[in-house]
């Protein structure tokens, strides 16, 4: 527990520094940190370091106590506990709630020379089989590199696979992957003739009970984005597509940076950049799933237009007016 402590501090003390002002937490890492803090003042075996390092945390907690409005009183846990908002990058799970070592500096990606399939051939096998990808993927489950054209034009980004992805080991083939498919196809493509990848390269992990199936999904800390960054740098390298489509918030914030922008609304809809290409903010499929109306999908599909127009689609009178009011 100790060493877990010390982890925990120090990466939120990386944070603090980055300008982080709150990290989130599950309700299952919490309920496990609050155990073993029982479980160590039971034992007698609390050191007097571990005191200093709960006030450290107490410091982080203090400048976000407005953000976690709404949460379970601290009053009501241990005092070490109720001082954390645990990041989600220093735990993972393989079979129980345990804690990892905080994530190493990001990766220097150099590729071979040679063309582009044989340059994006050894980047999937680095990353397929970086250490730290298949250390933060549950046993039986597969880290996901991009797929698509290797010539696209058009290359959307989204956030991490999911439940489906990890399984199949390609993004969005889940329900927002087969609506993003239909997107594509309105725009006159095939889904292979675009790229399609993640700000992330394993899907994020929430502690489960007993270590079975994880159930739902948490966005990507700050950490675990800026350690997948150089992987996603090194496809638009190869790839180089003429525009990128960011999907969703946490693929602005992964492209463009989380304080740029208080909400999604601000960056779409307008031209941006990352790695000297311009860059489409829109919304996350899942946008539309979640309440299937023809504003929703107007929205988004207002900046694909904007997209087509970029990169010389034609656009029939019929497409502009998808989703249109009547």
């Amino acid at each position: 527990m100790h060493a877990a402590l010390t982890a925990l501090t120090a990466e939120l003390r990386r944070l603090k520094t980055a300008g982080v002002k709150t990290v989130d937490v599950s309700e299952e890492s919490v309920a496990a940190l609050r155990r073993a803090v029982v479980a160590q003042r039971a034992s007698g075996s609390r050191r007097p370091e571990a005191r200093g390092q709960g006030a450290e945390v107490r410091d982080q907690q203090a400048g976000s106590q407005k953000a976690e409005a709404g949460r379970e009183k601290s009053s009501s846990q241990s005092p070490e506990v109720a001082a954390i908002r645990t990041p989600q990058s220093a735990l993972r799970n393989s079979g129980g709630d345990s804690a990892a070592p905080v994530l190493p500096p990001p990766p220097e990606v150099v590729l071979p020379e040679g063309d582009k399939a044989a340059r994006w051939a050894a980047l999937r096998e680095l990353v397929l089989n970086h250490p730290v990808c298949r250390d933060n993927v549950r046993p039986g489950k597969k880290v996901v590199l991009g797929v698509g054209s290797l010539d696209a034009k058009i290359m959307f980004v989204g956030e991490a696979p999911g439940a489906d992805e990890e399984v199949l080991g390609e993004p969005f083939v889940g329900p927002a992957g087969q609506l993003l498919t239909k997107m594509i196809l309105a725009m006159g493509l095939k889904r292979e003739e675009v790229y399609i990848g993640n700000i992330m390269n394993w899907r994020p992990q929430i502690p489960s009970p007993g270590g079975g199936e994880q159930v739902g999904n948490r966005p990507p800390t700050a950490a675990e984005m800026t350690f997948c960054l150089p992987f996603l740098r090194a496809q638009i390298g190869i790839v180089e597509p003429t525009v990128l489509v960011a999907l969703g918030k946490t693929a602005l914030e992964g492209l463009l940076g989380a304080g740029n922008f208080k909400t999604l609304g601000e960056a779409r809809g307008r031209w941006h950049e990352f790695a000297g290409r311009p860059v489409m903010v829109t919304y996350h499929p899942s946008y539309i799933l979640r309440e299937p109306t023809n504003r929703k999908k107007r929205l988004i599909w207002d900046d694909l237009l904007k997209v087509m127009d970029r990169v010389d689609l034609p656009v029939s009178e019929k497409q502009r007016g998808y989703f249109l009011e009547r």
